[in-house]
C-alpha cells in the first residue's frame, strides 16, 4: 500500500510563512509597541539623552549576546561569559598601565584562550557544555580575584589613555564608539552566519550533528570556533566597558550570562539549536533594556521587577516558540 503525502495547499504554505515571520520578528514587534507606548507615557523616554544612554549601555550586553547566538545555534550554551566579561575589563585596565595595545591584546588573548578551552572540551571530549562552561566560569572569576587581590585592588585607566578617550568615551556623529563597534560586529556576524560556509556549518551542526558529520562538515572544529567567538565578544565587551568607566570594576558580570541567553532566546533563536538570528538577539537586548528603562521611569518599582518581567517574557517566548514549531511541523 502506497501512502501519499498530503498536498501542500496555499493556505498551508501561508501558515508556515506566518509562523516563521512570527518566530523571527515577534520580538521586534513587541519592541516597537512597548517603545511607542513608553514614548507617549513618559516625557523623558524618547529624549535624545535617554536614547543615547540606552544605546550605549546596551552595547556591552549586546556583544555578549552576539557570541552567545553562535553557541546556541549549535545547540550549546556558554555560562562563562559573565566572568569572562569582568575578567576582560580587569585585564584591560591592568594592561593599560603598559600601553593601550597591551590593554587591548592581553584580555583578548586570555579570553580567547578560555573560549578555546571551552570549545575543545565540548567538541573533543563530549562533555556537556553546561558543565564545561560552569567550570570555566568559576576559573575566570577566580583568576580575576587573584589579579585584584580578592577584589581589593581596582585598576584605573588614565583619562588620557587611547582606550578611555577614544575607544570607551569617544563619539562619532554624536554616538558612542562602543555602539558603532557593536553595530559593525552584528553586521559582520549576520554576514558570517548567512553568507559563508562556516555559517552554514553552524546551522547544520545545531540542526543535526550526526547528519552534518555525514555531509563532511568539520563538526568539532565548528563547535570549538563558536566558543572562541563567544569568549572573544564577551572579552571585548569587558574591554569597552572598562574603557567607558575608566576602570576595571570587579563587581560586574554577575548574571550577565543569563541575560544574554534570555535576549538570544527572546530574539527567536531556538535553545535546541539549528535556528537563530543575530538581528533577533540585538532586538532581544534592546527589548530588555527598554523594559528596564520603563521600570526606572516609573520610579516606584524596585529594580528587581526587571528580573521578574524578563523571566515572564522568557517563559512566554519559549511557549510561543514551542507552539510555532509544532504548528510548522504539522503544516
Amino acid at each position: 500500500m502506497t501512502v501519499t503525502a498530503p498536498e501542500e495547499t496555499p493556505a498551508v504554505r501561508r501558515g508556515e510563512r506566518l509562523s516563521a515571520l512570527a518566530q523571527q520578528h515577534g520580538a521586534l514587534v513587541a519592541l516597537i509597541v512597548i517603545a511607542t507606548v513608553a514614548s507617549f507615557s513618559f516625557d523623558s523616554f524618547a529624549t535624545e539623552g535617554n536614547l543615547k544612554n540606552m544605546a550605549l549601555t546596551s552595547a556591552f550586553p549586546a556583544l555578549i549576546a552576539l557570541g552567545m547566538t553562535f553557541v546556541i545555534i549549535t545547540g550549546g550554551i556558554d555560562l562563562s561569559v559573565g566572568s569572562v566579561f569582568v575578567l576582560g575589563g580587569v585585564l584591560a585596565a591592568w594592561g593599560s598601565q603598559h600601553g593601550a595595545l597591551v590593554g587591548l591584546l592581553v584580555p583578548l588573548a586570555v579570553c580567547g584562550l578560555i573560549g578555546l578551552v571551552n570549545g575543545l572540551l565540548v567538541a573533543r571530549t563530549g562533555l556537556a557544555p553546561f558543565i564545561v562552561t560552569l567550570a570555566t566560569m568559576l576559573a575566570a572569576r577566580g583568576l580575576m580575584l587573584n589579579i585584584t587581590d580578592e577584589g581589593a585592588t581596582t585598576y584605573l585607566i588614565g583619562k588620557n589613555s587611547v582606550l578611555s578617550r577614544q575607544l570607551g568615551q569617544g563619539e562619532l556623529l554624536g554616538i558612542g564608539v562602543p555602539v558603532w563597534i557593536t553595530v559593525a560586529l552584528f553586521v559582520l556576524g549576520a554576514v558570517v552566519l548567512r553568507r559563508t560556509r562556516f555559517g552554514q556549518r553552524v546551522y547544520a551542526v545545531g540542526g543535526n550533528e550526526d547528519a552534518a558529520a555525514l555531509m563532511g562538515a568539520p563538526v568539532a572544529r565548528t563547535k570549538a570556533t563558536v566558543y572562541v567567538i563567544s569568549s572573544l565578544t564577551a572579552g571585548l565587551a569587558g574591554i569597552l566597558n572598562a574603557a567607558w568607566l575608566a576602570s576595571g570594576v570587579t563587581i560586574l558580570g554577575f548574571g550577565m550570562e543569563l541575560d544574554a541567553i534570555a535576549a538570544v532566546v527572546i530574539g527567536g533563536t531556538l535553545l535546541s539549536g539549528g535556528l537563530g538570528y543575530v538581528s533577533g538577539s540585538l532586538v532581544g537586548v534592546l527589548l530588555l533594556k527598554v523594559i528596564q528603562n520603563i521600570i526606572n521611569q516609573i520610579g516606584t518599582l524596585d529594580s528587581a521587577y526587571q528580573q521578574v518581567v524578563s523571566g515572564a517574557f522568557l517563559v512566554l517566548v519559549i511557549i510561543a516558540q514551542t507552539w510555532l514549531g509544532r504548528r510548522r511541523r504539522v503544516a
